[in-house]
């Protein structure tokens, strides 16, 4: 109904603007409601916190249980290195030789001074000898004849000292020939042809044939819960082998306060001197949280599970995990017991996605 004090000119647009604003008002009051999630049938698991054993890794190197360390009982300059790091050697193999010169002087003199005693005693003998008949004919007096004696047996007990001397002196050089005292294989070089080498600075590393042992630096907390004989899992990338608690050495560093472990290897480990490895010693048990391996997917780089909430709905969560095993993963953050994540059908999976019609785990 129009107006009745609309111009009459005016009526006609009156009307057409009425029939368009109630047009417009209808398709409002009848717009379709939200399109509905999409839904993906996939398999779900609920979390239950077990109590299960806590594990730390410590860093370790493998070397061999007979270990020595070579060096010199000479001071003098290195004059050649035989034996190159990784090379076997056996028992009494030359490694290295140290520059004799000062040495070759002291046997040197050693040998004057043994000469000079010997002739000493050789006349010291003759006068004994003579002087031996002059008393028995008692044509000397008790008095000479015992200085006779004593001259002798001094002369004696010098050619001893200066034998002994030049013994000691000729030992010496020998020792200017360095050699490996046992089978094995040369592990460390330290020091270079040229280099001065003095009485107890090892020179080079030789590592026995024998069994091989993990060493490991324990801290009080984890040293104190070791026996000697307990086996621990030793970890070199994707392997894992048994070791066995050989020793614990009972006094702490002082600098890093931590205690010395060695870990005996199976024969058959496989693993080679100087290799690095970890270690897992358990801490006791404690609740741990854990997903199936396959519930664990990436997005943009990052680590995450997908959380199904109360209404069936996905919802994408970041997780920091732990150690696996046996197609578990411990879950250190992001989760907790009693929520629902999903473990099948992850690359149909988003944000918002309903889960539904998948066996529930």
């Amino acid at each position: 109904m129009t107006h009745p004090s609309l111009p009459a000119a005016i009526r006609p647009l009156a009307i057409a603007l009425a029939v368009v604003l109630a047009a417009g008002c209808s398709r409002h009051e009848v717009a379709p409601s939200a399109a509905a999630p999409r839904t993906v049938a996939a398999r779900t698991v609920t979390l239950a916190a077990r109590d299960a054993a806590t594990r730390t890794l410590l860093s370790g190197v493998v070397a061999s249980s007979r270990q020595v360390q070579v060096a010199s009982r000479l001071m003098g300059y290195i004059r050649s290195i035989d034996v190159h790091e990784g090379q076997r050697v056996k028992t009494g193999q030359p490694l290295l030789q140290i520059d004799p010169s000062d040495i070759e002087g002291q046997v040197a003199q050693a040998r004057a001074g043994l000469a000079q005693a010997q002739a000493n005693l050789a006349d010291a003998q003759t006068d004994y000898q003579r002087f031996g008949k002059l008393y028995r004919a008692e044509a000397v007096t008790r008095q000479q004849w015992d200085g006779v004696q004593l001259r002798y047996k001094v002369a004696q007990q010098q050619v001893a000292a200066a034998r002994a001397g030049f013994d000691t002196a000729a030992s010496q050089l020998r020792y200017a020939r360095v050699t490996s005292p046992i089978d094995g294989v040369v592990v460390q070089k330290m020091a270079n042809a040229g280099d001065l080498a003095t009485p107890g600075r090892p020179l080079l590393v030789v590592a026995g044939e024998g069994n091989l042992q993990v060493r490991v630096q324990a801290p009080s907390e984890v040293f104190d819960r070791l026996r000697v004989g307990e086996q621990v899992p030793v970890l070199a990338g994707a392997r894992e082998v048994t070791g066995r608690v050989a020793e614990l050495v009972p006094v702490a560093d002082p600098l890093s306060h931590t205690h010395a472990v060695n870990i005996d290897l199976p024969a058959d480990a496989g693993l080679a001197s100087g290799s690095f490895v970890r270690v897992g010693f358990e801490l006791g048990s404690a609740p741990q949280l854990r997903v199936p391996a396959e519930a664990l997917v990436e997005r943009a780089g990052m680590q995450g599970v997908f959380v199904v909430d109360s209404e069936g709905i996905a919802h994408f969560r970041l997780v920091r995990t732990g150690d696996s095993a046996g197609g578990q993963v411990d879950v250190q953050a992001g989760l907790r017991p009693g929520e629902t994540v999903v473990t099948s059908d992850l690359e149909r999976m988003a944000n918002g996605v309903k889960v539904g019609g998948g066996p529930r785990g």
